[in-house]
């Protein structure tokens, strides 16, 4: 599951470089970062269901 988190966000985030997928905050190349902070997010959400689970 992490695994598969991975891969999808680390693909919209070379989306976002190539092409802006220009939804509100995301408008910009350069705002690629944003979605690594929301990707490390969801994968530590992702890894400490895992443990509780």
């Amino acid at each position: 599951m992490t695994k598969a988190i991975a891969v999808l966000l680390i693909l919209t985030m070379l989306i976002q470089i190539i092409k802006p997928l220009g939804l509100p905050g995301l408008r910009r190349r350069g705002d690629f970062w944003k979605l690594a902070i929301i990707a490390f997010a969801v994968w530590a959400l992702a890894l400490l269901l895992r443990d509780f689970t």
